[in-house]
């Protein structure tokens, strides 16, 4: 099938460059020119396994273009996906222009022939028909601009064709998790479609058949991959229940953790035991500093302002919010107690990024930790294995980037574990603790093995332990 997915960022990359993967003819439209010639040169943006593989394969087929004008990337696409950002206000509410600007130049684009829009972006919950009055609003003013044309000088004006266009929106959420957005796509646990329309529902399972009949999957022979088709306010609102549910799992087993911490418990054996029963799962309780990232903390927020504009207070999600605002600086606690005061001592982050195999540091914990540090009179050092070496770092403000873990330990007064990289497992931590003033280790994700770090004189401190 021909598409077409208006913004490159990571869901729109990644969902390009995977359905252009299982054979259908993808444009990826971006209106960052430099982005476009960086990727038409075979090079990713955004760092995520397995995406810069894929993606150049697809483009040596044939099958993926990227460009920077739009109206080429809406004439080529029969189903047109917008997976522009949608970044958080200050009051909480998702900012809509990018799909509002998205949303109006295709319906200036549009020509004869039907079309399927997907909002791929996370947009508030009624956006379907916001998009869809939106697209019509660019058809009007086209036709506007097209009613009369001059035919030549000193001539009447002449009339153009009026413009046809038939198209049906669609709500198309997804679900990936950065770090393993590939997986994700190819190992879907649903495909969610919200529309009225029969014919566009049919173009999208038409469009998901490969990955819904497990062609691309890990697990060839696994059941089919659900397909749950609702109305367009059903489907946006299974996106923000699902973050807002994973999120409020997270800071309850924080919360947990913050009782064990007084009472003696262990929060991972409590963890451990309560997620062996079936209707809670062992999935996101492990105890720790906090969700953050682009989707967390902007879907529960979105939710929120969206309860609030309807009358309803929605207590229990703003108490996950508050509960891991909390959560973020519990660790600068636990320096406190161990170092008392922190004016003077240099602390080592090992981890930048609010979650291991990406470069994003979007609402990550470790900014927090940065400020609240830096208020303090600390000096703060980190080691990250993609921040390090990537240049982000050169954004960051109050924190020596070190270039490798031995550097980072060496002179500091202790370390905090804020990202679980795989790699910080098999670290020498031997030879860390002997650079340091102090081998003191705050475990931030209850990652680390701690006897073994006990054993090479670490001071070790876990969250909930």
């Amino acid at each position: 099938m021909r598409v077409c997915v208006i913004g490159t960022g990571y869901v729109g990359l990644v969902t390009g460059v995977c359905l252009s993967h299982i054979g259908h003819q993808v444009i990826c439209v971006d209106n960052n020119e430099e982005k476009v010639q960086l990727m038409k040169s075979g090079q990713s943006p955004i760092y995520e396994p397995g995406l810069s593989d894929l993606m150049k394969s697809s483009m040596a087929s044939g099958n993926l273009e990227f460009t920077s004008d739009l109206g080429v990337g809406v004439n080529h696409g029969d189903i047109l996906f917008i997976a522009v950002g949608t970044p958080a206000l200050p009051t909480g509410e998702s900012d809509t222009r990018y799909v509002e600007a998205v949303a109006r130049g295709i319906g200036e684009h549009l020509n004869d022939g039907y079309k399927v829009i997907v909002n791929k972006s996370t947009v508030p919950i009624g956006s379907g028909d916001w998009v869809r009055m939106i697209v019509l609003d660019g058809i009007c003013e086209r036709q506007a601009e097209r009613q009369k044309v001059p035919v030549g000088a000193g001539a009447p004006m002449a009339m153009t064709p009026e413009v046809k266009a038939s198209f049906d929106v669609v709500s198309n959420p997804e679900f990936l998790r950065e770090g393993s957005a590939v997986y994700d796509t190819f190992n879907p646990d649903r495909i969610v479609l919200g529309s009225n329309n029969d014919k566009a529902i049919a173009m999208m399972k038409e469009l998901y058949t490969p990955i819904v009949e497990r062609q691309f999957a890990e697990d060839s022979d696994a059941p089919q991959v659900p397909v749950c088709v609702t109305d367009l306010s059903s489907a946006e609102m299974v996106k923000y229940a699902s973050n807002a549910f994973l999120a409020t799992k997270i800071s309850f087993i924080n919360e947990v953790a913050n009782i064990c911490d007084r009472v003696g418990a262990d929060v991972t054996q409590v963890a451990a035991g309560i997620g062996l029963d079936s209707r809670i799962g062992s999935k996101f309780l492990q105890a720790g500093i906090g969700w953050g990232g682009s989707c967390f903390p902007k879907d529960v927020s979105a939710l929120v302002h969206t309860a609030d504009d309807y009358g309803y207070e929605a207590e229990l999600l703003k108490a996950t919010i508050n509960v891991n605002d909390r959560q973020r600086v519990l660790t600068i606690e636990k320096l406190q107690k161990v170092l008392k005061i922190l004016k003077g001592k240099t602390i080592g982050l090992l981890g930048l990024t609010f979650k291991p195999d990406t470069d994003d540091m979007r609402d990550a914990p470790s900014l927090i930790m940065i400020e609240q540090l830096n208020r303090l009179g600390a000096r703060v050092k980190a080691y990250d294995p993609i921040v390090s070496q990537s240049g982000v770092s050169q954004g960051l403000s109050g924190v020596i980037v070190e270039t490798d873990p031995e550097r980072l330990a060496d002179g500091c007064d202790a370390l905090v574990l804020v990202t679980d990289w795989a790699k910080f497992r098999d670290l020498d931590y031997g030879k860390m603790a002997k650079l340091m003033n102090a081998p003191v280790m705050i475990d931030g994700r209850n990652f680390l093995d701690q006897k073994g770090l006990e054993a090479q004189g670490f001071q070790y401190v876990g969250m909930g332990r």
